[in-house]
C-alpha cells in the first residue's frame, strides 16, 4: 500500500511539473519584451491606465486610449491592457461602453477640475478601440471583450455611418459637428485603416463596413491634393474635395487653404501596413504619387502640404518618417523605407528610449505602429486579422 501510494505520489508531482512548465512557457511567449512599449508606458501611462498627452495640457483622448489598448495586446500586457480599458468605461463613457461611445477629450477644466472636456465620440478612437476588442477577445478568448468589441461597432454603425451625396456610405469624424449644410458632410481620412473595416465586415457582414471600404477610392481620389493625402474632406452633391479644418469653416471666413499634415500622414501608414492582399488596397495607394514621388527625391518627408501639392513646410518630425516607411516598402521603394527607418533610429533617445529630441508624443505613436510592424511583432491578414509575435 504504502509503495502504490509513493508511485501515486511521484506520478502526481509528474503531473503538476509538467502543467507547471506549460504554464511557465505560455507565460513567456505572451511577455516578448518589447523596450519601446515599456519606456512609452513609463513616459505617457499613470498606474491607473490613463494615456497622457504631456504636449497638450496632460490631456487624455479616446484616441490615446484606444492605441494605447492595441500596443498593449501586441505585448501582450494584459495587465495594462485591462487598466486602460477599466479606466476609458469609467472616465470616458460614464461607466458603460455598451451605453455611450466614450468621449473624445478629457483633461483639466478651466476651473481646475479633471474631468470630461467634451463628450463627443471620435470615430477614429472608437473604430480603433472596437477593433482591438474584438481582437483581444480572440486572441486572449475572452468572451467579454469581443462582446464589448460587437456593441462598440453596432453603435458606430448606428450613431457616425451615414450616406454622403457625392460619395456614398462612409463614416463621420464623429456624431455631431461634421454635418454643417443638409447635403454637406466634412470627412476624415484618416480616421478609416482598412484593415479594419474589412475586420469589422467579416464579422458583421450585414453591417455597413463593406459598403464604407468600397467609397474609400474615390474619397482619397478626390478629396486628395497633387498627390497627397489632405488632412479634411467635404463631400455633397458635387463630388468629394479637399477641404478646411472644421474650426476653419465654423467660422463662415473660409480662411485659409486645405493641408495635408498630422492627420493625414495616418493615411499612408494605415495602408503600409495593410496585408497586400487586402481587399481594394493597390485602388487606395494609386492616387498617392504625389507623396511616392516626393519620397523618391527627399530624404525626409514633408510637415504639411497644400491642395494642389505644394509643400508649404518640408521639415516633417521623426514620427512622420516612422509612418511612411512601411507605405514606401509597400510601393516597392526598399531603399528610401530603410532611409526613413534610419532617420528614426538615428533620433532615438538613449536617456529615453524614445524618437525625437523631445520625445513628443504623437511621434511616439507613430513609432510605435511601425517599429512593432517593421520588427513583425504584429501582421494584420488580409482579412483584417492581427497575428502577434508572442502569439
Amino acid at each position: 500500500m504504502r509503495s502504490s501510494k509513493k508511485r501515486v505520489s511521484a506520478s502526481a508531482c509528474v503531473a503538476l511539473l509538467v502543467t507547471l512548465v506549460a504554464w511557465l512557457g505560455q507565460g513567456c511567449r505572451a511577455e516578448q519584451p518589447w523596450d519601446l512599449w515599456e519606456k512609452y508606458a513609463a513616459k505617457f501611462v499613470d498606474p491607473q491606465g490613463r494615456v497622457i498627452d504631456r504636449t497638450a495640457q496632460d490631456r487624455t483622448t479616446s484616441e490615446g486610449q484606444a492605441y494605447a489598448m492595441f500596443f498593449a495586446l501586441v505585448a501582450g500586457d494584459r495587465g495594462r491592457f485591462d487598466k486602460l480599458l477599466k479606466w476609458t468605461e469609467e472616465n470616458l463613457a460614464g461607466g458603460d461602453m455598451t451605453l455611450r461611445l466614450p468621449a473624445w477629450n478629457w483633461g483639466k477644466s478651466p476651473e481646475g477640475q479633471w474631468k470630461v472636456l467634451d463628450d463627443h465620440a471620435a470615430s477614429d478612437a472608437d473604430l480603433w478601440m472596437a477593433y482591438t476588442l474584438l481582437e483581444a477577445g480572440r486572441i486572449w478568448r475572452d468572451d467579454r471583450y469581443a462582446k464589448l468589441g460587437t456593441v462598440m461597432a453596432g453603435r458606430i454603425a448606428q450613431s457616425e455611418v451615414v450616406l454622403a451625396p457625392g460619395l456614398g456610405t462612409t463614416i463621420l469624424p464623429g456624431p455631431q459637428g461634421f454635418h454643417p449644410e443638409p447635403t454637406t458632410y466634412i470627412l476624415n481620412p484618416s480616421y478609416l485603416p482598412p484593415f479594419v473595416l474589412v475586420r469589422l465586415a467579416k464579422e458583421n457582414p450585414q453591417g455597413p463596413w463593406s459598403t464604407v471600404l468600397d467609397a474609400m477610392p474615390q474619397l482619397l481620389a478626390q478629396g486628395s491634393g497633387g498627390g497627397f493625402v489632405m488632412d479634411w474632406v467635404l463631400a455633397g452633391p458635387g463630388g468629394v474635395r479637399p477641404s478646411l479644418t472644421p474650426a476653419q469653416l465654423a467660422t463662415g471666413k473660409n480662411e485659409g487653404v486645405p493641408v495635408g499634415s498630422y492627420d493625414a500622414i495616418r493615411v499612408y501608414l494605415w495602408l503600409g501596413i495593410s496585408d497586400p492582399g487586402t481587399p481594394g488596397l493597390r485602388e487606395l495607394a494609386a492616387p498617392l504619387g504625389g507623396m511616392t514621388n516626393y519620397m523618391r527625391a527627399n530624404l525626409a518627408p514633408p510637415l504639411q502640404v497644400d491642395s494642389e501639392g505644394k509643400v508649404l513646410n518640408a521639415d516633417g518630425p521623426v514620427g512622420f518618417s516612422a509612418a511612411l516607411a512601411p507605405y514606401l516598402q509597400m510601393m516597392g521603394l526598399k531603399q528610401q523605407a530603410k532611409t526613413q527607418m534610419d532617420r528614426l533610429a538615428a533620433l532615438k533617445d538613449p536617456s529615453t528610449g524614445l524618437y525625437g529630441r523631445n520625445g513628443d508624443y504623437y511621434d511616439q505613436n507613430l513609432a510605435m505602429f511601425a517599429t512593432g510592424w517593421q520588427e513583425q511583432r504584429f501582421r494584420i491578414d488580409k482579412e483584417g486579422r492581427l497575428k502577434l509575435k508572442w502569439k
